[in-house]
């Protein structure tokens, strides 16, 4: 597994978008763009953790052997990574807020680095647990979002 928890990763990517940003306030119109995306995106990270509360399993993304047990509803029914996209569109609203044509790329390379390194990590885990199960899982909904979910069973 990754040696660096994704909050770091997010914090560090929070960090560099600040470094980059020009120093301007924001407008009035990126501020309510921005205050849109961050909504949506907590909300997508509260619905996950309800989820994982509620089916008695593990949140810890550097131990994914301790989950026990799938969890496909809500929005894991839209992607398997709720909190990635959501940390993913918290860093996409602060990008927003500063401005400037750089604030994008620390959203791009924390992407990236999830999920090359951290999703694949925890992916492999799941397979070892559940088998087929997670495989039908991971059939039927999208590692991020923008290809069709496919409904099915589960």
């Amino acid at each position: 597994m990754p040696v660096v928890p994704p909050p770091v990763l997010g914090l560090a990517a929070g960090t560099a978008q600040h470094l980059l940003a020009p120093d301007r306030p924001a407008t009035t119109t990126r501020k309510v763009a921005a205050a849109a995306i961050a909504t949506a995106s907590l909300a997508l990270d509260a619905s996950a953790m309800a989820q994982f509360r509620r089916h008695h399993t593990t949140v810890n993304p550097i131990d994914p052997t301790r989950a026990t047990s799938i969890v496909t509803g809500g929005a894991f029914g839209l992607t398997r990574n709720p909190m990635y996209v959501a940390m993913a569109g918290l860093l996409t609203a602060h990008a927003v807020r500063r401005g400037g044509w750089l604030t994008p790329l620390p959203v791009a390379a924390f992407v990236v680095l999830i999920d090359r390194l951290q999703v694949p990590a925890e992916e492999a885990a799941m397979e070892r647990n559940f088998g087929e199960a997670y495989a039908d899982y991971r059939a039927r909904v999208p590692r991020w979002l923008g290809r069709g979910v496919r409904r099915g069973s589960g």
